[in-house]
């Protein structure tokens, strides 16, 4: 609710006023910039995207899934497509937003709720499975590509590269997706044994995202003791925290009260999620009360780094589960001259 009033009354400024601002929840003008940012801002909204082009966009892909969808899947009947594709963009703003803020991709938690929702809708008579788990690609495809289009614009705005062109990108690369992803898959069923749990390619996820269907379709009662209630105590909180950090409390004490939306993703990925951002917060705070200007300036490239160094060590960790080294792994350090 937050993102989309935001979104739109941006929308209709920039309409109305022709303000080239970024949204914020507290206006982004007011904040002195630097000339980096000015130029930045500058260049991004120059090239923007016409926001006809989108609606019109997205009308037609979803009027196309409408069409084709319920003929691959029978059990996914039109009006699933149409509310899976009316509410979509609403949850594409909020996973678009939670990856700008923490740079992670939470299409697969979105789509793991559409899922529960649209089995439990269609019943286990009227083929839920099924229609659970392609709502649930549906869901998750319209997210992760906000998500990654969040990236690219992120990109681009700190290299100074056109929106548009960075739209193309993602569009020639989706549409190629298109042909290479399920030809890829197809090429794998059947030249290997997919899903066997005995053989190479176990495909563990297809049998959890198939039992979690089984688990939709039985409704609410499958559910364990007290979920909905803890449900709805998070999302009354996380309101109540986004109402008082945008109204209720000072401009100059708003900035310290943490958003629900960063908060949430530990508790989906994991606790070395939050000692990550922690100490990133301390390193970010600490230098900006020592060096104000140098780290306007260089906080987003150190980000970016260790961002990237973190991405780095997929290699080395797949080479050692490889070789089947497990930790504790005991390393020492000797100086050029301690080596003799």
């Amino acid at each position: 609710m937050k993102i989309m009033y935001i979104t739109l009354s941006t929308i209709y400024i920039q309409r109305t006023k022709r303000i080239g601002i970024v949204a914020d929840s507290h206006s982004y003008a007011e904040k002195q910039l630097t000339y980096d940012e000015k130029k930045r801002t500058e260049m991004f909204m120059k090239e923007s995207i016409p926001f006809w082009v989108a609606v019109s966009g997205y009308v037609v892909l979803a009027a196309i899934s409408i069409a084709v969808i319920p003929h691959m899947f029978p059990n996914m009947k039109w009006y699933y497509v149409f509310i899976a594709y009316l509410f979509a963009p609403i949850l594409a703003f909020s996973n678009a937003y939670g990856a700008g803020l923490t740079d992670q991709n939470l299409a697969y938690n979105y789509g793991k709720v559409a899922l529960f929702i649209f089995a439990a809708w269609a019943g286990k008579e009227h083929g839920g499975v099924l229609a659970g788990l392609a709502a649930c690609g549906i869901i998750k495809s319209i997210l992760s590509t906000a998500s990654d289009l969040m990236h690219d614009l992120k990109t681009g705005y700190l290299t100074l590269s056109s929106p548009r062109s960075m739209f193309a990108s993602q569009l020639i690369g989706t549409v190629m997706g298109c042909f290479v992803g399920p030809l890829s898959f197809w090429l794998f069923y059947k030249a290997f044994d997919v899903g066997n749990p005995e053989g190479e390619y176990k495909a563990p996820y297809a049998l959890i995202y198939r039992n979690m269907a089984i688990l939709g379709v039985e409704g609410f009662s499958a559910l364990p003791k007290h979920c909905l209630q803890i449900c709805y105590a998070a999302f009354g909180l996380g309101f109540v925290i986004n109402a008082i950090k945008d109204h209720v409390l000072p401009k100059k004490f708003a900035p310290y009260v943490p958003l629900p939306m960063a908060m949430a993703v530990p508790f989906l990925v994991g606790a070395y999620f939050a000692i990550d951002m922690c100490v990133g917060t301390v390193i970010v705070y600490t230098w900006q009360r020592l060096n104000p200007r140098k780290a306007d300036m260089l906080v987003p490239a150190v980000a970016s780094g260790l961002i990237c160094g973190d991405g780095l060590w997929l290699l080395p960790s797949s080479i050692l589960a490889l070789t089947k080294v497990k930790p504790p792994i005991c390393m020492k350090f000797l100086s050029r001259q301690g080596r003799y």
